[in-house]
């Protein structure tokens, strides 16, 4: 039979085997942990550029809806004046993004269950 370290296999007590094969097990485990980061650490790098271009559109947009929340006031105002034309817009938004962030927890909350 094959030896290892000087020893027949039919020498070597039942525990060191199983030493050997935990020894093996575990260093199998820890190279396969390495690849999936290596290969997650890959992916990562890959989605940075899109990442990048979808943070700039969202500052546009924002710049945008800025632009539009200005041009709402301002032909409010015409209509009831500047601070009842403010405070509509204002309201309206909140009410808005109230909603979304009531149907994003719910979502979360779903999620979870």
């Amino acid at each position: 039979m094959a030896s290892h370290g000087g020893k027949a296999e039919e020498d070597v007590p039942l525990s060191e085997l199983l030493e050997r094969l935990v020894d093996d097990g575990r260093g199998y485990a820890q190279a396969e942990l390495e690849l999936v980061k290596a290969k997650m650490a890959e992916r990562a790098q890959a989605y940075r550029p899109p990442l990048a271009l979808g943070i700039a559109a969202l500052i546009i947009a924002t710049a945008a809806l800025i632009a539009l929340s200005v041009t709402l006031v301002l032909a409010l105002a015409a209509l009831l004046g500047p601070l009842l034309g403010g405070l509509i817009v204002t309201v309206t938004l909140l009410g808005i993004a109230a909603l979304l962030a009531y149907l994003a927890k719910r979502k979360i909350e779903a999620i979870g269950d």
